[in-house]
Formats: structure tokens, sequence, C-alpha cells
């Protein structure tokens, strides 16, 4: 990773240089980020600890949950540490390495989730052959997929940031470090890095969501196809309230790689887009996909009683 660079550390400007609102937003930020590690390590442990639980889709809910934790810490600590101080420094090495990790967990995330969208096409759409089409051999194959595809774009984005020359100014307009916001620093020629960047990112935020979107027709048509009306009106709602977060989460996320990099001058407001989904949607998504589940609660009813019983 080796780097022509004259620039050795990097200051990131953050969301505002007022101290009085760096500390709301620490506070505001750090209740965000407990809630998000409290929901999140809860769901892994119930599927963990219930056999209940051991199915495919809280197969990939744990590993939603994972991915979820793994994402904000490794942009929300960094952030945190500078709300509580005039701009600390990080090097350009703990740089590229938190925007590595940070595009491995992301882009796995994207894949993830239209893993899940497929399992529960296949759930819903052929109830009959589920258990033979979701197979575990076929949840290991989409999960390795997912962080496959995860890797490669890790890869492809740290080689192309690694090649370009920083020669100043080293101020990051943003509160972590990600391929964007750095290619703005760079004094070389970044045509070609940045329709790299875009071209990737087309794929694996499209593709995602397209996957998502083709599998939510037929079991939208199916739901409407349940005699219940109570039925189709909770599951109904449960869907809405998947589609809703999934598409904040790609909305947000190709705004930011696709659009923004084509429209310069909405840079201004990528700081903002880019909190919904590193920050926000891994707090909703245990509220949404697990603990609202009646499976879940029962679970976690389950957990506790035995503690008690225990204590």
């Amino acid at each position: 990773m080796e780097n022509a660079s004259t620039v050795t550390n990097f200051f990131m400007v953050g969301f505002s240089n007022d101290s009085q609102l760096r500390h709301l937003l620490f506070s505001v930020f750090i209740l965000i980020y407990i809630t998000t590690l409290l929901g999140n390590f809860t769901i892994m442990f119930l599927i963990t600890v219930d056999a209940q639980l051991h199915t495919p889709m809280y197969f990939f809910l744990a590993n939603l949950s994972f991915l979820d934790i793994a994402c904000v810490s490794t942009t929300v600590l960094k952030m945190l540490d500078n709300l509580l101080a005039e701009r600390k420094p990080i090097s350009f090495h703990a740089c590229i390495i938190q925007m590595s990790l940070f595009q491995m967990f992301i882009i796995a995330e994207c894949f993830l989730l239209a893993a899940m969208s497929y399992d529960r096409y296949l759930a819903i759409c052929h109830p009959l052959n589920y258990t033979l089409l979701m197979s575990q051999k076929v949840q290991l194959h989409l999960l390795s997929g997912c962080w496959i595809v995860g890797g490669l774009n890790s890869v492809i984005e740290t080689v192309l940031i690694s090649s370009v020359n920083f020669c100043g100014p080293n101020l990051i307009d943003h509160f972590f470090c990600d391929s964007p916001a750095l290619l703005k620093l760079s004094c070389s020629n970044t045509s070609v890095h940045k329709l790299v960047i875009f071209v990737v990112g087309f794929f694996v935020g499209l593709l995602p969501f397209l996957i998502v979107f083709v599998s939510y027709i037929p079991i939208v048509s199916a739901i409407f196809n349940i005699h219940s009306t109570q039925g189709r009106q909770k599951t109904f709602a449960t869907c809405a309230s998947h589609l809703v977060v999934v598409t904040l989460f790609y909305g947000t996320g190709m705004f930011t790689y696709i659009i923004q990099p084509t429209v310069p001058h909405l840079m201004d407001d990528s700081k903002i887009v880019t909190v919904v989904y590193t920050i926000l949607t891994p707090m909703l998504n245990p509220f949404i996909y697990s603990l609202r589940n009646n499976q879940v609660k029962s679970a976690l009813w389950r957990v506790m009683g035995k503690n008690t019983l225990s204590a």
C-alpha cells in the first residue's frame, strides 16, 4: 500500500466547529451507538441460544446484526472521539484501513439484504420446497458470496485510493474516511478512479436493490391472496416496514456513490445522507426485522424465564 503522498495525517472536518453543538451531537450519537449494540447483540444472542430460531431467516438476521455492529463501530467510534476534541488527526494508513473495512462491511450488507429478500420469497411463494431450496449449504454459499463481493469491492477501492497522491490540504470534509471524500483531496488526475468507483458502485448498489425489488413483487402478490384480513394486514405491514428500511439503506447509499459524484454541489449534503445508511439503519434493523417478531419475543421470554429459574 505504498503511496507517493506528502500527506501523512488527515483531519476530519466532522459536523460542526461549535463546541456546544459537538457535545450535543456526541450525546445523540453515543446513545444511538449504544442502542445499536444492545439491539444487535440481543438478536445475535437469542438466535444463538434458542433452538427454535435456528432457521434460515434467523441465520441471515444474525449475520445482519453482526455486519451492523461492525459497520457502525468502524465509523462511529472515531467520530465520537473527534466530537470530544478539536480535530484529532488520523494517519494516512489508519484512514485507508477504516475506508477498506467500511467498504467491505457495507457492501456485504447490501448483498445480505438481497439474500434475505430471496429467502423470504422462497418461504412465502414456494413453502413446500423451501427446506430443499434453502438448505444449509445454500445459506452458506449465499453468505460467502456476500463477503466475497464485499471483500472484492474493498480491495478495488483500497488500491484506487492508495495509488493517488495527496499533497494537501489534509482536511477531510466528512466524519469518516470514505473514497469520495478522499478523492476530493487528491492532487492526481482522478477521473479514471472516479469512473471505476462509479461503475463498481453502480453494480454493487443497483444489483442487490433490483434483487430485493424483484423478490418483493411476488411476495406482495402472495400477501393479497391471504384470505384472512388480519393476517394480510399484519404481513403487509411487516413487509412494508422492511421495504422502507431497505429503500432508505440502498437509496442513500446509491446517492453517495452513484448520483453525488456526477453532481458535485450535492457534496454539501453527503454527511447527512451518509448518517442514514451508516448509523440510523443499523440501529433500526433489529427493531424492524426482529424485535417486533413474535418468535423473537417468545425466545426472549424463554431465555429470561430460564435465567430467572436458574437464579
